[in-house]
């Protein structure tokens, strides 16, 4: 069975436009088309925008998944080391996340002691003046 791109784009739940960005990324081929109608895409195009989408949510990027397509399955260790190496990415990504959240709650915790209403502790260490208020 071939499909039309909106009904592919319907039936792998992303936009007509979603699909044409793949295309210009090289992560689905344009079809060829036809002197007269629309162009036609395999139903295993379903499948492929599947992927990309997981591995979207996964934290890849396009440009990794696109090297995850490239390689079949004979190159598993590949994968793995792809895998690992975003793993450690998010791992992180999640301590400077950690540090950020620990410094605002610093900084929340400093309005919460601060009650002044001459002046907002929060907007003083942002802009640096809080040394400078006595």
């Amino acid at each position: 069975m071939k499909l039309t791109i909106g009904k592919l784009a319907q039936l792998a739940n992303v936009t007509i436009e979603t699909i044409r960005y793949y295309q210009r990324k090289g992560l689905i081929n344009e079809p060829v088309k036809p002197v007269t109608g629309y162009r036609q895409y395999p139903t295993v195009a379903i499948a492929r925008i599947q992927f990309i989408k997981r591995a979207q949510q996964t934290g890849f990027t396009l440009k990794e998944i696109a090297e995850l397509l490239s390689l079949d399955g004979e190159h598993c260790q590949d994968v793995q080391k792809m895998a690992e190496q975003k793993r450690q990415q998010i791992n992180e990504q999640l301590k400077d996340l950690t540090a950020l959240r620990n410094a605002l709650d610093g900084l929340v915790k400093g309005c919460q002691q601060d009650k002044s209403t001459d002046h907002c502790s929060l907007i003083d260490a942002f802009s640096n003046q809080a040394d400078t208020r006595s």
